[in-house]
C-alpha cells in the first residue's frame, strides 16, 4: 500500500469519516490529504485559477497507483471539497500542457470510503464515483461504508475495514464492503 494516497473531504476532520479514514490509513502508512486545508478554487472554464493548490496536489496524486476518495454522504452526494476536486480534474483533460499527465489516471485504481446514517451506501453517491472513475479510465477498486447513526463505533465495522484493507493490498479487486 506504499503507492496509495487518500483524499479526505468533510466539514469535520475528526468526525465519523475522519475516524474511519484514520483507521484505514494510520497503521498502513497511507498519507491523508485533507482537501479543506488546500486552496482549491472551483472549476473555471478559462483556467484562471491555475496558481492555487490543485495542480501540485494532482501531480502528487498521480504519483500513486491507488487513490482513496473519502467523504461523508451529504444529501446523497460527496462533500463540497471533494466535488470541487473532482471537477478540477477537468483541468488535466482540458489544458494542453496537463493533458498527458491527466492520461495517467487511466492507470489508477480508485476506492471510496464513506459514512452515513444508513446501513447501505446511497446508490447515487457510489454510482457518481463509479461513473467518474469509468470516464477517467480508472479502475473502480471498491468501497468501505460505515453506518454512523450512533457515531463512529470502531469495533462495529472492524471486519469491513479488514476486508477493505485486503482490497487495497490486491490493488484491483472490485467489491463493496460495509
Amino acid at each position: 500500500m506504499d503507492s496509495t494516497i487518500a483524499l479526505f473531504a468533510s466539514s469535520r476532520r475528526h468526525g465519523n469519516t475522519g475516524q474511519l479514514v484514520d483507521r484505514v490509513t494510520y497503521d498502513n502508512k497511507i498519507e491523508v490529504v485533507d482537501l479543506a486545508e488546500k486552496n482549491i478554487s472551483p472549476y473555471d472554464y478559462e483556467h484562471r485559477n491555475r496558481t492555487d493548490d490543485f495542480e501540485p496536489l494532482m501531480e502528487k496524486v498521480l504519483g500513486h497507483k491507488q487513490i482513496i476518495f473519502a467523504s461523508p454522504i451529504y444529501w446523497y452526494s460527496c462533500a463540497p471539497q471533494m466535488k470541487i476536486f473532482l471537477d478540477r480534474i477537468s483541468d488535466f483533460l482540458d489544458v494542453p500542457e496537463l493533458l498527458e499527465n491527466g492520461r495517467g489516471l487511466r492507470e489508477k485504481v480508485g476506492y471510496v470510503i464513506c459514512t452515513s446514517v444508513y446501513d447501505e451506501v446511497a446508490p447515487s453517491f457510489i454510482d457518481a464515483f463509479r461513473a467518474t472513475f469509468a470516464y477517467l479510465g480508472m479502475t473502480f477498486g471498491g468501497y468501505l461504508h460505515a453506518n454512523c447513526k450512533a457515531g463512529y463505533v470502531a469495533h462495529s465495522c472492524e471486519g469491513d475495514v479488514e476486508q477493505f484493507l485486503a482490497l487495497l493490498s490486491h490493488g484491483t479487486s472490485v467489491s463493496a464492503v460495509g
